[in-house]
């Protein structure tokens, strides 16, 4: 089961990131974890939140240049090695992943090459996978 990541194009400017939240804030939008990448003058933030379509919408109503896309988000045992287990059962199946962040404590997203393989793969392993409505629990 996959989750929600809006992506944000930014400026590596003061104040891009603070807009972007403000419009968060004014529709109603938790954060739930967040990445932000830079690329010289400009950069990539994504987010994972609890209410995706809405947070898309205000970002697109603002101008802002964003998308969304269909991440997997695992929760690890807080254990050593664990990161390194997961890790290695995409990579003994040939799945790439393309970025990791983590979010809360040892929640983790992945953009892996192929979505749904990596989601049927890890659901038939000891992995707890993250559904879109338990995002709105995570604290």
């Amino acid at each position: 089961m996959s989750i929600a990541q809006i992506s944000v194009f930014s400026e590596s400017k003061p104040g891009h990131l603070s807009r972007v939240l403000a419009h968060f804030e004014e529709a109603g939008v938790s954060v739930r974890g967040y990445s932000l990448r830079d690329a010289g003058e400009y950069g990539i933030v994504r987010f994972i939140v609890d209410k995706p379509e809405t947070a898309l919408d205000a970002l697109k109503q603002a101008g802002f240049a964003c998308t969304m896309s269909q991440v997997i988000c695992l929760r690890l045992a807080d254990v050593p090695g664990e990161l390194a287990r997961v890790v290695g059962i995409l990579a003994d199946c040939g799945i790439n992943i393309i970025y990791s962040y983590s979010m809360i404590s040892t929640y983790i997203v992945i953009s892996v090459s192929d979505l749904q393989a990596a989601e049927e793969l890890l659901a038939s392993k000891p992995v707890d996978l993250v559904a879109p409505d338990e995002l709105a629990s995570l604290r």
